[in-house]
């Protein structure tokens, strides 16, 4: 198959994105696949859409381990070829369109939103992973956790908040959550009123609303859905603090337990309810669903990623393994499931 691998952007994840790319890309290069890794943002300048199959080049070059700071987005932008603001550059949308499928590996705003995934439907290309409007609700926290608390799966106690409104009381400790964010990047804990408005104050830089959350101390644990069908639990443990973003990426900072240690029964009611919010949430090819159990043993789902990170060491591929698939077969498998999910639409 000819696929693009389209990854990079100007989220705040886009280093994670880009490392997404680069193992899908020799995952599927390995498999006999033609395949070209582009950037979404930068694009392709100079290079002829409908001969880019057949060129002779390392696509992964120059891509760089993940930093322990979600990256200068204005540098990024600095490195345009064309100048142009536009989110597609150079040849990116030619690119798309003489593949077979594009495996998204986008993270975050403006890739896992909805808006390219609206873009390839009106244009008859085929990509992997879930349509435009499941897309958009998962990417908006107070939108997909409405959702999935309408279907019956317990989310924690929250409301949203539009910056520059009056918040209101607020019960201490709290989590306040940039409401289009990922990779916890714009998650701040707070345990009093100063603490609240510096949290505020930082959340505008991403975006103007927030979700406030009762803080639910417990346990973590993430499911992936692919086709419907729960994988095996992950626990994260953060060696020093919480999972944040440099806990997520760096090595050594965070120990990923797979299968979770968990009785049948705890691991059982988890798939249970990720398998019940991807459903509610009209997921219908893959995602993974993060939650927390308290200490009382209740489970909380906290939101739904609908491109999550797929590097052979992410956790949906962890937890594919765990029953025998391994990371190369689970990347076709995905643009297998993607591939019925497209005919279907």
């Amino acid at each position: 198959m000819k696929i693009c691998v389209l990854a990079g952007g100007t989220s705040t994840e886009r280093e994670v994105s880009l490392i997404s790319g680069k193992g899908i890309y020799e995952a599927l290069k390995s498999r006999g696949h033609k395949v070209v890794l582009v950037d979404v943002y930068l694009g392709c300048p100079g290079i002829d859409p409908k001969e880019v199959f057949e060129l002779d080049m390392d696509w992964t070059e120059g891509i760089k381990a993940i930093g322990e700071e979600s990256p200068d987005l204005d540098s990024i932008k600095a490195l345009r070829p064309d100048g142009d603001e536009k989110f597609c550059g150079p040849n990116v949308q030619e690119i798309c369109a003489e593949s077979d499928i594009v495996f998204m590996a986008l993270h975050g705003a403006n890739g896992e939103d909805g808006k390219l995934q609206a873009m390839f439907e009106l244009n008859g290309i085929a990509y992997t992973g879930e349509n435009h409007v499941s897309s958009a609700v998962c990417m908006d926290k107070a939108l997909g956790r409405a959702v999935m608390a309408a279907a019956g799966v317990r989310v924690p106690e929250g409301r949203e908040l539009v910056l520059g409104e009056d918040p209101g009381s607020v019960e201490y400790p709290a989590v306040v959550k940039v409401n289009n964010g990922g990779s916890s990047v714009g998650v701040y804990f707070v345990n009093n009123d100063a603490e609240f408005k510096e949290a505020l104050k930082k959340a505008e830089k991403y975006c103007d609303r927030v979700v406030i959350e009762r803080k639910i101390t417990g346990r973590e644990f993430t499911c992936g859905v692919v086709d419907g069908k729960a994988l095996p639990l992950v626990e994260i443990k953060p060696v020093e603090g919480g999972y944040d973003y440099r806990n997520k990426y760096q090595a050594g900072a965070t120990t990923e337990i797979c299968p979770a240690p968990l009785d049948k029964e705890q691991t059982e009611r988890i798939q249970r309810f990720a398998e019940k919010a991807a459903r509610a949430l009209h997921i219908t090819v893959y995602a993974r669903l993060d939650f927390l159990m308290d200490e009382s043993g209740e489970i909380y789902c906290l939101e739904a990623n609908t491109i999550p990170g797929m590097t052979p060491t992410s956790l949906i591929p962890q937890e594919a393994a765990a029953i025998g698939i391994d990371y190369p077969t689970l990347c076709e498998k995905l643009i297998e499931i993607s591939l019925k999910a497209r005919a279907k639409s």
